[in-house]
C-alpha cells in the first residue's frame, strides 16, 4: 500500500484529468475554427484515456473496488463514444 501522500496525489490527478476533459472541449469550441476544435477534442479524448489509466492504478493499489471501476468505465466509454462521434462529424 502506498503512503497517504501518494494516494492523495492520485486523487488530485484524477480530478485534473476530469477537469481537463471538459476544459479541452470548451477551449476547442471557443477557438472558433474547426481545426483547433478537432485538436482540442482529440486532446479531451486523450484525457479520458489517461483518466481510465489512473483509475486502473487506483484499483491495483486497492483504493478503488473493481466493481466501482467497472461502473465508472461504463461512463468513460460513453464519453469516449460521444467525443469520437463529434470528432468524426467534424471530419477528424
Amino acid at each position: 500500500m502506498l503512503p497517504d501522500g501518494e494516494r492523495f496525489g492520485l486523487i488530485a490527478q484524477l480530478r485534473r484529468c476530469g477537469i481537463d476533459v471538459a476544459s479541452s472541449s470548451a477551449r476547442g469550441y471557443g477557438a472558433g475554427n474547426k481545426a483547433d476544435y478537432l485538436w482540442f477534442l482529440k486532446s479531451a479524448r486523450g484525457e479520458l484515456y489517461k483518466l481510465d489509466t489512473q483509475l486502473l492504478f487506483a484499483v491495483e493499489f486497492g483504493y478503488l473496488a473493481r466493481n466501482d471501476y467497472d461502473e465508472v468505465k461504463t461512463e468513460l466509454d460513453e464519453c469516449e463514444r460521444v467525443l469520437a462521434g463529434l470528432i468524426r462529424s467534424l471530419g477528424g
